[in-house]
């Protein structure tokens, strides 16, 4: 009889590597003309880096890659330099494509082989709390392939058919029922495996890669999300992302 004890299943897993694609190659063009929607600046600091901070803050987070836009690169890596990111985490940044969907397949390439856990989070989210980072995460370590954090909707939605000629009317054609209808937000979390699998098959430009995941057949799953994790689109959502950096600091004591 051997006095050799062998370890349970439980001391011999590994808990899964995470890390976060932000693509930011867009040029924001419903923020108006200037530099990308990415590098605006709230209180002074690049919406980036606010949400490279968001998605650092997490202590799962051990890899964060940007992708720059593809003229860009250079200009992203000097913002990363010189803004204080935490010591923990690395940061890698390569240049994008012409959708979104091309960006994230570049970060997806770029990514390490040990790292089994993907975030896909959006440079426009730069106030994500990571208390929501951390529910994502947390739910794709428990055995979801694909997680996406959500709203509620406050407001009735209309379907509608298409106005012929651009601010005409439109006829509804439905009233959904809201209770079953959510606003999704990011970052969303991917089993690694199944991202790339998705973004080798689906060809269609989408708006977020959990559809992708969806047009494999596979199950997405929601967790509450946060109504600070809102998009900056409109120069009103810049003034709504100052109001809650304002209330943070008012909150933190500087």
């Amino acid at each position: 009889m051997s006095d050799v004890s062998r370890p349970s299943p439980a001391e011999g897993r590994t808990t899964p590597r995470t890390a976060a694609v932000i693509p930011a190659a867009g040029r924001g063009v419903r923020l108006g003309p200037g530099a990308p929607k990415a590098l605006r600046t709230l209180n002074g600091t690049p919406m980036l880096i606010h949400a490279v901070r968001a998605l650092a803050a997490s202590r799962a987070v051990s890899l964060v890659v940007v992708v720059a836009p593809p003229d860009g690169a250079a200009e992203v890596k000097s913002l990363l330099d010189v803004h204080a990111l935490p010591e923990r985490t690395d940061f890698l940044v390569v240049p994008g494509g012409e959708s979104r969907q091309e960006s994230v397949k570049l970060g997806l390439d770029a990514l390490p082989p040990e790292y089994d856990i993907v975030l896909v989070h959006d440079a426009a989210r730069p106030l994500v709390p990571v208390d929501t980072v951390d529910a994502v995460i947390d739910a794709v370590r428990e055995g979801a392939v694909a997680v996406v954090p959500a709203l509620p909707l406050a407001d009735t939605v209309k379907e509608v058919e298409p106005a012929a000629t651009p601010g005409g009317p439109e006829p509804v054609v439905a009233t959904p029922e809201r209770a079953r209808l959510r606003a999704v937000q990011t970052p969303q979390g991917f089993d690694r495996a199944t991202l790339v699998r998705a973004h080798e098959t689906v060809t269609d430009n989408v708006t977020d890669d959990a559809s992708m995941i969806e047009q494999l057949g596979e199950t997405v799953v929601a967790v509450p999300g946060h109504e600070e994790a809102f998009k900056v689109t409109r120069p009103l959502d810049l003034v709504l992302a100052e109001a809650v950096l304002a209330r943070r600091r008012l909150n933190d004591g500087f």
